[in-house]
């Protein structure tokens, strides 16, 4: 899989290039290469530990999407990949070597390229995992908030002192 091909529909998707997308080209190279396939649904599924750019070139490559479901994020702060296939019920797991972006002063741009010139083995901690990946999506009803009036997943409404009210308006009712 030519990976600079991949690095530029990836930036393509995520409006410029930086290390992080180079990180995130490296996942799904190695996901696609290893039999996880692009999900047109919700057949693969990315755990993902952090919020970084890294997120975006999975979305681009591999489709798994927040609107989908298949995207799921966990606020740990770590360049920790967690890859399921539905379909073929396997598992795997990438994070970030500690020694792959060593505090030694490189640019941004020579940080770019010192990842693109690397396999994701040499990126990453890969190992197989459990294959227990989060539910399917779900599609719930919208309600009414009985304080702000927006229209709210039955399944976030918060029932307090009898109203039934979003997260937002419960948070602020409760101070």
């Amino acid at each position: 899989m030519d990976t600079r091909e991949l690095m530029k529909k990836a930036t393509m998707f995520h409006g410029h290039i930086c290390p992080g997308i180079a990180i995130g080209v490296l996942v799904a190279k190695y996901a696609l290469e290893h039999g996880f396939e692009h999900s047109p649904d919700e057949e693969l599924v990315a755990v993902v530990e952090t919020d970084n750019c890294s997120v975006d070139a999975l979305q681009a490559l591999l489709g798994t999407t927040y609107g989908k479901g298949n995207l799921i994020h966990k606020d740990y702060g770590k360049s920790n990949y967690n890859i399921y296939s539905r379909k073929s019920k396997k598992g795997v797991r990438l994070a970030l070597k500690k020694t792959i972006l060593e505090k030694k002063k490189l640019s941004r741009d020579e940080k770019i390229q010192k990842l693109l010139g690397l396999e994701p083995e040499n990126v990453f901690e890969i190992r197989d995992i459990e294959y227990d990946p989060p539910r399917m999506a779900q599609i719930e009803e919208s309600v009414l908030c009985n304080i702000c009036g927006e229209l709210t997943m039955d399944s976030r409404m918060m029932n307090y002192q009898g109203k039934i009210m979003c997260i937002p308006c419960y948070k602020e009712f409760k101070k």
